[in-house]
């Protein structure tokens, strides 16, 4: 009758089991040994010197970049003429070379305060940049720069923009430029179908008109057809709507 009893493994695996753990036991005081010495020279980086180290090996982070733009920026302010000619042609430089939307921002908003030609070029370069952020940054550089450009520039925007925030951006600051030739491109706002837009045109034609005919979008367009017939504001027309 056969046995029930388990047959017992092969007959050499105990033999080699014992062997695994003893070379184990002989190898782990060198490993213990080994890992004290290691840890006890070993010091970690400080943070300070992990950011030279990466940016040894990447180049500067967009952080530092935009840090340095500013840095620079602001010598460049308080310096000669020479000198700011050659800051901006480097800005230049630095915006067709740079991949970064947060950078290229700080690129155009650094630019805004240089009468050169290469700070122009960075400005109306911006309006066209392939990141909405950047244009949106560009729209409020022309408003801070003003005069006949930045209504034509800005009037553009608005018109041909893919995006609607873009769009938007340029309307306010038409209205925030509060110069008359505006106007034309704000009533054209006004017939857009979007509400967003009419009540952006809206405000903006309160900012140039120094009025307020209140949110009726007809009120304004009636003005904005003819901005010269319309009688002067008063204070009167503020109470009168009170009522």
């Amino acid at each position: 009758m056969p046995s029930s009893a388990t047959p017992a493994g092969p007959p050499h695996r105990a033999p080699l089991q014992r062997l695994l753990l003893r070379s184990l036991v002989l190898l782990l005081p060198p490993l213990i040994t080994a890992c004290g010495v290691g840890c006890a020279g070993w010091t970690p980086w400080t943070s300070r010197e992990r950011a030279l180290k990466n940016a040894e090996l990447y180049g500067p982070t967009a952080n530092q970049r935009i840090k340095k733009i500013e840095e620079d920026a602001k010598q460049a302010r308080s310096a000669d003429g020479t000198r700011q000619v050659e800051f901006t042609r480097g800005l230049a430089e630095t915006m067709l070379a740079e991949h970064d939307a947060r950078v290229r921002c700080e690129i155009v908003a650094a630019a805004a305060d240089f009468d050169t030609a290469s700070a122009l070029a960075i400005c109306r370069g911006g309006l066209q940049d392939p990141d909405d952020r950047v244009r949106l940054r560009a729209c409020e550089v022309w408003k801070q720069r003003g005069g006949e450009e930045a209504v034509q520039l800005l009037a553009t925007r608005y018109r041909t923009d893919r995006d609607l925030d873009v769009r938007l951006r340029a309307v306010k600051m038409l209205g925030e430029l509060k110069d008359q030739q505006a106007i034309p491109v704000l009533a054209e706002a006004l017939e857009n179908p979007d509400p967003a837009v009419q009540y952006r045109a809206v405000a903006a034609l309160k900012e140039v008109s120094g009025r307020d005919l209140g949110n009726d979008v007809n009120a304004w367009r009636e003005w904005a057809a003819d901005p010269s017939r319309a009688q002067p504001w008063s204070i009167a027309e503020t109470f009168r709507k009170l009522f």
